[in-house]
């Protein structure tokens, strides 16, 4: 008996492949082996870059509240230690954007942990 080839599923299989390696360069787009290897390649940094981009947006916050902090003459650590021991319920992301957008309103968060 002759070996089963299953045609649709392989033929749909390297459509979903060449489909996610479009808008590469050269055969990184239409050549099978090439594509499967960059696609493959490119799922992996971007399952990777989706762990990192939280850590990268954390470290830019923390920037953010330093240097607002030691405008109101306090270093990070101080700022956030005093936080917690008053009991504001603000994140990191939150207060960042107070001290890029509202300064007024980081003034005086600012002034009630002192």
């Amino acid at each position: 008996m002759p070996r089963s080839q299953n045609k649709v599923a392989s033929r749909a299989r390297k459509k979903k492949v060449l489909k996610l390696a479009k808008g590469s360069f050269g055969r990184r787009k239409n050549v099978w082996t090439v594509a499967k290897n960059s696609v493959e390649k490119g799922l992996g940094y971007a399952y990777r870059d989706r762990k990192a981009k939280k850590r990268t947006f954390r470290a830019l916050w923390i920037q953010r509240i330093n240097a607002a902090a030691r405008e109101h003459g306090m270093s990070y650590s101080e700022f956030m230690g005093k936080i917690h021991q008053n009991g504001v319920e603000l994140n990191r992301k939150a207060l960042a954007d107070l001290a890029m957008n509202n300064p007024d309103a980081f003034k005086a968060i600012a002034e009630k942990v002192k």
